[in-house]
């Protein structure tokens, strides 16, 4: 369980850190107030729709798509996690709050800084996690 906060923590701080790098991607918090507590449980709440969209949509898809990824060299990896960045920014804005990405190539950006920034911050806070088992 502890293994599963870090990743997630680690995973909101890179998609706050993506939203100030990126032009294109960005929050809407979530209520009227701009409180520290509504942008952070917001940063969470769109970062578990992420991780669920991950976790199934996009095995799925590599999956299925696997010799295409032989093909390409690994490059359609791009695409794909830009598009499943621009579901989780669809699924969220049904909550009326979320995340925003304005197109397609603010998503491939997006997807490749996103991914970039949750491996440096999921490597510096993997010793928080405890033992791997």
């Amino acid at each position: 369980m502890r293994r599963f906060l870090v990743s997630l923590v680690a995973n909101a701080i890179a998609l706050w850190l993506t939203t100030l790098i990126v032009g294109g991607v960005k929050v809407d918090a979530f209520g009227t107030d701009d409180g520290v507590l509504s942008t952070v449980l917001t940063y969470l709440f769109v970062t578990l729709i992420f991780g669920i969209v991950n976790g199934i949509v996009g095995t799925l898809i590599r999956v299925v798509a696997f010799p295409l990824y032989i093909l390409t060299l690994g490059l359609i990896s791009l695409v794909v996690n830009a598009l499943l960045l621009l579901l989780a920014s669809w699924i969220s804005s049904l909550f009326g709050f979320g995340l925003i990405v304005e197109n397609f190539w603010w998503a491939v950006l997006g997807a490749l800084v996103l991914a970039i920034l949750a491996a440096i911050i999921g490597a510096i806070l993997r010793p928080l996690a405890g033992k791997r088992s």
